[in-house]
């Protein structure tokens, strides 16, 4: 009596969905997959059954007043997932839209229970059973018994050891509460349209015995199916943050690419810090953040760029498409306008593990919020949070580059209230010089290390990125403060 009954949990084969689910469907559960027209139910459904069908696992699809079989096999053909070998071989579509149609709940078990002695499957698919039960609901209350029927079907498909998948729109139907209460899980699929972008996202409602991730999730359908971006959790103890504070004092130092900027950073960027380079437009961000990715790959260090913006083609540096196409610097080009961050960190992420890659630059955070669909931007800085945790976690170097307006008389490091969320900052700015605008930077911060905080003059020059003297103090930057030369250590 004390040993507990082991649930096998099933592979779907939707990238990113196994680890909402918290690893699988359970095998001979009962599943509802809920989610308005064109949300994507019946192309998550075709690629789970394509994935876990075998000839020892045979898959049986009903259809009702959805689609008739040959019509959605021609448009599901087009998937990668698509095995046409598969088709009454491992899986079999039948038509329930005769016995459907009379709206006799009996007929429709004693058709299911037929077709399930003839081929004994493991899986079960109804596409779409919500249909059966509007068909139902027009019939005399007496006919039959939706409650009766629901349960006689739970326990025919489990007596079966069948896992089962039920497909219609139950979440937004206040009728359907007879069957959540029934269903063992319930994924609930969303699309919305805003403005030029297209936002789908999954939610695991419902699922016994195991324990899913929290919240919505976005996905995307394409060529290849379905392809979820699961939202990352980050958990953080006092003891870990206070341990990761100790081994920042031990981090060896990163070399920037740029002269005399490592001695501003206290020796250079401690590797595994994230830097966030503020500034104007043409004040050097993207040069500064080439310039770091091109010494990573004189040094033998291999790095990523996710690009928002125009990459610089200067001639003084080896440009990127030849450290592209060296295999040395791995790029993603994101021109989309209905982005979530999820979908960018996992790119990421796989991109980073692939090219075993130590250094990161996203260019930029202005670019990206706006490659970000309308609904992602509401929750930005959390997810932003949730990025940097998660690259942290890999232990790579990550420059970001952000736009600031210059105000010439103020001093600002980020309009996403990020600069918290970084180890360190260079600002970068304009001043007026004797009628003539010149760029200067600083340190405004490095997170447990000593830096200079001098103001300097820097020039972008054929020969890239070059850092002058210190500006003096009768010039004046700041609302004509003097600025004074000195070093501080970070108290953060």
């Amino acid at each position: 009596m004390s040993k507990k009954v082991t649930i096998h949990p099933l592979k779907t084969g939707v990238q990113g969905l196994d680890d909402v689910l918290g690893g699988g469907i359970p095998e001979y559960s009962f599943n509802l997959i809920s989610g308005n027209p064109g949300a994507g139910k019946t192309t998550l459904c075709h690629q789970i059954m394509f994935a876990l069908a075998t000839p020892e696992r045979p898959a049986l699809f009903f259809t009702a007043f959805g689609e008739p079989p040959l019509k959605m096999l021609r448009y599901q053909q087009q998937f990668t997932f698509f095995d046409s070998d598969k088709i009454n071989e491992s899986i079999h579509f039948i038509n329930l839209s005769d016995e459907a149609a009379t709206g006799d709940f009996d007929q429709v078990l004693a058709r299911i229970t037929q077709e399930i002695v003839a081929f004994s499957p493991a899986l079960v698919f109804v596409d779409s059973f919500r249909s059966v039960l509007r068909e139902a609901e027009h019939q005399p209350e007496d006919a039959n018994n939706l409650q009766r029927f629901l349960q006689l079907l739970g326990l025919q498909l489990t007596g079966w050891q069948a896992t089962t998948f039920l497909i219609g729109d139950f979440v937004s139907d206040s009728g359907s509460h007879q069957i959540l209460t029934v269903a063992d899980g319930l994924l609930s699929l969303e699309q919305s349209v805003e403005r030029n972008s297209m936002v789908r996202k999954l939610q695991v409602i419902k699922m016994r015995g195991q324990a899913t991730l929290p919240g919505k999730h976005a996905f995307r359908i394409s060529s290849d199916g379905v392809n979820v971006f699961p939202a990352t959790i980050v958990h953080k103890d006092p003891e870990d943050v206070g341990e990761a504070s100790e081994a920042l004092l031990s981090k060896k130092r990163v070399a920037m690419g740029v002269p005399r900027l490592d001695d501003m950073l206290g020796g250079g960027l401690p590797s595994g810090h994230s830097l966030l380079i503020a500034g104007p437009t043409g004040s050097g961000k993207t040069v500064l953040a080439t310039a770091f990715l091109a010494e990573g790959a004189r040094l033998g260090e291999t790095g990523v760029i996710v690009a928002f913006e125009q990459t610089p083609g200067q001639s003084w540096i080896r440009t990127l498409d030849e450290m592209i196409q060296g295999r040395q610097i791995g790029l993603i080009n994101v021109r989309a306008l209905d982005l979530s961050v999820d979908e960018i960190v996992q790119r990421l992420t796989n991109l980073i593990k692939e090219m075993k890659a130590t250094r990161v630059v996203i260019d930029s955070l202005s670019g990206f919020e706006l490659a970000v669909a309308p609904t992602f931007r509401e929750d930005f800085r959390e997810s932003l949070f949730r990025m940097i945790a998660v690259l942290s976690g890999l232990g790579v170097t990550v420059l970001m580059t952000s736009e600031l307006e210059d105000r010439y008389t103020d001093l600002r490091f980020s309009p996403y209230g990020a600069a918290f969320l970084t180890d360190a900052i260079i600002v970068q700015r304009y001043i007026e010089v004797e009628s003539c605008l010149q760029r200067v930077m600083a340190v405004v911060k490095v997170r447990a290390s000593s830096h200079s905080n001098e103001i300097r003059r820097f020039d972008i020059t054929d020969k890239g990125m070059v850092i002058g003297d210190p500006v003096s103090d009768f010039e004046g930057i700041l609302g004509g403060q003097p600025t004074r030369k000195k070093t501080t250590k970070s108290v953060e």
